[in-house]
């Protein structure tokens, strides 16, 4: 029992501190698909369906461009909790004006090639002529908002980094309801259908942006700093941060590239089970909102106590993390069980989808207490910026993904797809877990 109480944090400081750095995030993240709804639905009340479709198709590219450029966020998260712990304002500053840089470096990039991109986008899915031209005007319009939308990434991550999560939520608050009330103007009120929600969500990313590098700007206090002391483009600090970023983007790129095999795989079965796994994801998606807010917390607490060298604020950190996150997937995957069906009810109304649906329910009800582990964890190696870790925990889970995914499949049909994704979020926290004791040591020799 020696082990266990060693494990448990009694110190209700540190439980406070969890909560209140966790909630807003949860309640940021449930606001992001209540804003696909809205734009969805005003387009969804207008005479052509083709809108619709456009619409679904535009916002796909940039959710996946800005899904993939989360390591803006994430690593700036990182570098910024590490110089917050050693309380050093100058390189907090320089992280904050570096990840900017890097932003609108990439936003330039994706200007050159928007053209010939959009078209190899239309060409791979090859959708009707009108939803074609409508997604075009749409993805003409928003291409325009991507240096903002990066920007906001930088902001949020800097702002996780310093433990404000609320202005965060501020922030995405902001973005989020005026995108609602502009789609509303534009598209109901002045009739600019699809074009009308892509120029809502550009507004909506601009003011946004400009708002949150102001409120960096004035946490950060740049101005009374020494310019000669950020050191912006000192070569060792560019390189750490492209080495972090790059690992990011690979884990994320691998991530991805599971859940698309996931869906290509239920493809083979029908549309019916490739429905029904469509809908199971769905609360998958619900339980990464739920968890993730664990997550955040635990890159800003473990990274403040690896950059202020202190081995035991970061088992505390993780622990307390970990201990909280597990209630919450204890108490999802109990609402799964009781609730599951009513839930697909309300997803679809399609009867055999939902029978079909149920049946692989019980994947579910089970995957709260699997997806706990690799979620929290990756939080604990972002705010330590041990990248190459994480990135090779994923190159090993993903390759037992497609093994166990491929032949469960043969054997076992849909319940073997579910296995595989169940083994790839085991594997994943299996071996992030195993790793981390590494990082204690670290800290303990350079202490």
């Amino acid at each position: 029992m020696n082990w266990i109480q060693k494990l448990i944090v009694d110190d209700w400081a540190w439980h406070k501190k969890v909560l209140n750095l966790t909630w807003p995030v949860i309640v940021s993240n449930l606001s992001i698909p209540l804003t696909g709804a809205v734009d969805t639905a005003v387009v969804g009340h207008l005479p052509n369906p083709a809108y619709i479709g456009a619409v679904a198709l535009g916002a796909l590219i940039f959710s996946t461009l800005y899904w993939l450029m989360g390591f803006l966020r994430m690593g700036t998260t990182g570098f910024v909790a590490q110089n917050v712990g050693s309380n050093n304002r100058e390189e907090i500053a320089a992280t904050f004006l570096r990840g900017i840089g890097i932003a609108l470096s990439i936003s330039l990039l994706v200007w050159l090639v928007h053209v010939p991109f959009g078209d190899a986008v239309l060409w791979f899915f090859e959708t009707t002529q009108e939803v074609e031209a409508n997604t075009l005007d749409y993805y003409s319009i928003r291409i325009w908002g991507v240096p903002f939308a990066l920007v906001n990434l930088v902001v949020v991550g800097y702002l996780f980094g310093t433990q404000n999560m609320r202005m965060a939520l501020v922030l995405q608050l902001l973005l989020n309801g005026m995108n609602i009330v502009l789609d509303l103007l534009f598209v109901l009120g002045f009739g600019w259908n699809v074009e009308g929600v892509a120029v809502a969500t550009v507004t909506s990313e601009v003011v946004t942006a400009i708002c949150g590098v102001w409120v960096c700007v004035r946490m950060i206090g740049i101005s009374n700093l020494d310019p000669r002391g950020l050191s912006i483009f000192k070569p060792e600090r560019l390189r750490a941060m492209a080495e972090v970023n790059i690992n990011i983007m690979i884990r994320t790129l691998l991530l991805e590239i599971a859940i698309i095999y996931f869906m290509w795989v239920s493809a083979k079965s029908g549309e019916i089970v490739l429905a029904a796994n469509a809908v199971l994801m769905h609360l998958v998606h619900f339980l990464a909102f739920g968890l993730d807010g664990f997550a955040h917390a635990a890159e800003a607490l473990a990274g403040r106590a690896f950059g202020a060298r202190e081995p035991r604020q970061m088992r505390k950190a993780v622990m307390t993390t970990l201990g909280w996150s597990c209630i919450v997937a204890i108490i999802f995957a109990l609402f799964y069980a009781i609730f599951g069906n009513l839930i697909i009810d309300l997803i679809t109304g399609i009867e055999s989808v939902r029978l079909v649906a149920g049946e692989y329910l019980a994947w579910l009800i089970f995957a709260p207490l699997v997806c706990v582990w690799p979620f929290l964890f990756d939080g604990v190696y972002i705010g330590t910026t041990r990248t190459v870790e994480m990135r090779n925990g994923m190159v090993v889970s993903i390759l037992v993904f497609l093994l166990a995914a491929h032949f469960g499949f043969m054997w076992m049909g849909n319940h073997g797809l579910w296995l595989g994704f169940m083994l790839f979020m085991v594997v994943r926290g299996a071996i992030l877990a195993y790793w981390y004791p590494n990082i204690e040591q670290l800290i303990s020799k350079t202490s």
